[in-house]
């Protein structure tokens, strides 16, 4: 029912409606990006200090890969979380998940390295896997630039969730390098048109034809569509990846794919947690700027309380 849905949620919601974002296919890639560019200047003004913040590249598939380094203040070492934007794949950057990243960098005390993945349709499947998956093997491979312990987890949230659960597959099927964690945050995987929550919930954030919009210029093709690189619930066994939280959100077209995906990875022997913030949106624990959300907040300590039993397990 929608009048279970938290009040700063719905809030949120109807602010977005005022944007007139009904359709994100009829708006297009261009001027969305410099809306999010706008946006996120406005929401980013007074960001909560963390002890250093770098931006750099590193070596990627396809040239120079910009990342940037958010290090919690004191000397280190520090655990290392790789993070995955959201966006459907189309849409996010680093500026758009600032808040998020310098928050969670400070209540985990972990080094967050954010990721400037390819996105589609100018880059479609796989660029963004490759990207995601070079960024953990140099984060691996380079501990003292990032001084890191050298303990690794990581992070995404929505299709940065879905890259974040590839990573940690292909860790597993390519002998590292050794995740500790993984943190999903409604996660766009095993996501189905005929599913429960996207009868009931398109349309609060995402609508259904948002969501076919973003697969037909990520995945091109049904074929990427069904590669488990593509979406790890195609993967026939999950046995190895690491332990793992997948949170969904109760008015999140996404939540049921999330469900699936946390219970498959239970079933195949996974230690896996999995949380429902009941009364949110799709999106809602990036919602870190006035008018903010508690939820987010309180998201963001999960995560970061996860992240730290974790790397003290």
């Amino acid at each position: 029912m929608d009048e279970e849905l938290h009040p700063e949620a719905r809030a949120a919601m109807e602010r977005r409606e005022r944007l007139g974002l009904t359709s994100l296919r009829s708006v297009g890639v261009r001027p969305l990006r410099l809306l999010e560019r706008a946006t996120s200047w406005w929401q980013n003004r007074n960001p909560p200090e963390v002890g250093r913040v770098v931006d750099r590249t590193i070596p990627g598939p396809a040239g120079d890969l910009p990342v940037r380094l958010y290090r919690p203040a004191g000397d280190g070492p520090f655990p290392t979380v790789v993070f995955y934007h959201g966006g459907g794949f189309v849409m996010g950057s680093l500026e758009t998940h600032d808040l998020f990243c310098r928050h969670l960098a400070r209540e985990s005390d972990c080094v967050v390295m954010a990721v400037d993945y390819r996105l589609a349709p100018e880059h479609p499947f796989p660029a963004a896997v490759e990207d995601a998956y070079a960024a953990l093997t140099w984060a691996a491979d380079n501990p003292d630039a990032l001084a890191g312990t050298g303990d690794l987890a990581v992070v995404g949230d929505s299709a940065g969730g879905n890259l974040a659960a590839v990573a940690s597959l292909m860790a597993a099927e390519r002998d590292g390098p050794k995740i500790a964690y993984q943190y999903l945050l409604y996660p766009g995987v095993g996501v189905e048109e005929d599913q429960q929550s996207v009868r009931e919930h398109a349309g609060k954030v995402l609508t259904a034809d948002d969501l076919r919009w973003f697969r037909e210029c990520y995945y091109r093709s049904e074929v990427h569509e069904r590669n488990p690189y593509g979406d790890p619930t195609n993967a026939c066994d999950l046995s190895g990846v690491a332990p793992a939280t997948v949170l969904t959100a109760g008015f999140d077209p996404l939540r049921d794919g999330g469900r699936k995906y946390a219970d498959q990875l239970a079933a195949d022997g996974v230690p896996t947690r999995h949380v429902e913030y009941e009364d949110v949106i799709h999106g809602f624990a990036t919602m870190l700027s006035k008018p903010e959300l508690e939820r987010a907040h309180e998201a963001v300590a999960e995560v970061a309380a996860d992240l730290r039993e974790a790397f003290d397990a």
